[in-house]
């Protein structure tokens, strides 16, 4: 039998790497990252059935439809995030319970439209947000309790492109799994 590294199923494409310094050409790639995300999720899940939507991408790990109403969730809160940090001087922002909010009774629907449908909206807005920042906005800074520190507006766009690719890797992985972790 193979044995499986349960922290590479975690983390199919590695923790996210704070890069020493951002470059215009890393925020650009960025944007772009975050701005196919609707595009590649809707089609890797187009012609899932309500039983693949059920498989896990790890042991103990989210369902894909979990995965995908948590990517609606998540990149709810950061939008959010980017305007209040935009518009005030260095706020402090709200966590909020991710796992708790992934066993609400819409993070465990098996319908996933709403969230796919979500998501195309929300990340055309977001990323013509994004794209109008200047230089002097993308170093604008919120204050996350949970990572104890400030968090710049260019580093969190970093932060959110490895976010999609990060939770499209979940979802190949729980695909070519077949519903092994169930």
């Amino acid at each position: 039998m193979i044995e499986i590294d349960l922290n590479k199923l975690k983390f199919p494409i590695g923790s996210f790497i704070k890069l020493d310094k951002i470059e215009a050409t890393d925020v650009k790639e960025w944007i772009e990252d975050i701005e196919q995300f609707p595009k590649k999720l809707e089609a890797i899940t187009s012609d899932l059935s309500i039983e693949q939507v059920n498989w896990k991408y790890r042991p103990n790990g989210w369902k894909i439809k979990q995965v995908i109403h948590h990517c609606a969730d998540s990149h709810m809160n950061s939008f959010i995030r980017f305007k209040i940090a935009l518009t005030e001087e260095l706020p402090t922002v709200r966590p909020y319970y991710e796992a708790k909010w992934g066993e609400l009774p819409d993070a465990v629907e098996d319908d996933i439209s709403n969230s796919l449908f979500l998501l195309k909206g929300l990340h055309s807005k977001w990323c013509n947000l994004l794209k109008s920042m200047d230089a002097e906005q993308l170093e604008r800074c919120f204050i996350h309790p949970e990572v104890e520190g400030k968090v710049q507006l260019k580093e969190n766009i970093g932060i959110y492109a490895w976010h999609c690719r990060h939770h499209l890797a979940h979802i190949e992985q729980a695909l070519k799994y077949g519903g092994r972790f169930n």
